[in-house]
């Protein structure tokens, strides 16, 4: 992965080159959209558009940069769609706890508070360090005692670690569009078919993300998912940037 220049990095950060991309995420059902994804999107100079792991991995080297970037990034999300639109986010455990283990206070906290438990479901990546890994448990357990939903994002994917702690406590399991990839592996199958199991024994919702075809549409109707996302719903996206 290329990381930024320090000066590339704040030069980004203070243009505010950065926007959003909302991703619908739809009920297999009815094909309704239910939500949105937001989707963190930052542009160069030129106007091309940079990775946001790329962008992401670089913050990482400055915890303070990062929270700043990750809140604007947050309200940015959160305002670009109307109030009565339901939408999961993304949150970085390292931007999360940037100031400290007192969630009194807590700038990301305020702002989801702000917005509305219902309104908001706060996705959490699985990681594959045990230290970010545990920091992510400890933030799922903020928002759930706040009563703010939360979402367990790219379950599945080959860099991520399984926490039977976080699965738990999460509402809604997200499946990486790696199934997709692997859905003619009989023994990754099982262990997907398993988890899908698992979510409907505990009141779970399942979301497929990664879904470009007809045919992936219909695979996620033959596991038995609640949810799908992805490019096969490009027409629906919307995007806003500052």
């Amino acid at each position: 992965m290329s990381l930024l220049s320090q000066n590339s990095l704040l030069e980004l950060v203070e243009s505010k080159r950065f926007g959003v991309e909302y991703q619908p995420i739809v009920e297999v059902k009815t094909g309704e959209v239910f939500a949105y994804e937001a989707l963190s999107r930052f542009k160069m100079v030129n106007g091309e558009f940079i990775r946001p792991d790329y962008v992401y991995a670089s913050l990482h080297d400055n915890p303070l940069l990062l929270f700043q970037v990750e809140l604007a990034q947050k309200k940015l999300q959160l305002a670009g769609l109307s109030s009565n639109e339901k939408i999961f986010v993304n949150l970085d455990q390292d931007a999360f706890f940037a100031c400290g283990q007192d969630v009194a206070g807590n700038a990301f906290v305020e702002l989801i508070h702000k917005e509305g438990k219902d309104r908001v479901v706060v996705e959490l990546i699985e990681n594959s360090e045990m230290s970010d890994a545990l920091m992510s448990l400890s933030m799922i357990e903020v928002f759930n005692q706040l009563g703010v939903r939360t979402a367990l994002d790219d379950l599945c994917n080959p860099k991520s670690m399984l926490s039977v702690a976080v699965l738990q406590l999460v509402e809604w399991i997200k499946l990486d569009k790696c199934v997709l990839t692997n859905r003619c592996d009989a023994n990754f199958m099982a262990f997907v078919s398993k988890i899908i199991d698992f979510a409907q024994m505990t009141g779970k919702q399942v979301i497929l993300e990664g879904v470009e075809t007809e045919a992936d549409l219909a695979f996620a109707r033959i596991i038995g998912v609640d949810y799908v996302q992805g490019f096969y719903y490009r027409d629906r996206f919307l995007s806003h940037f500052s």
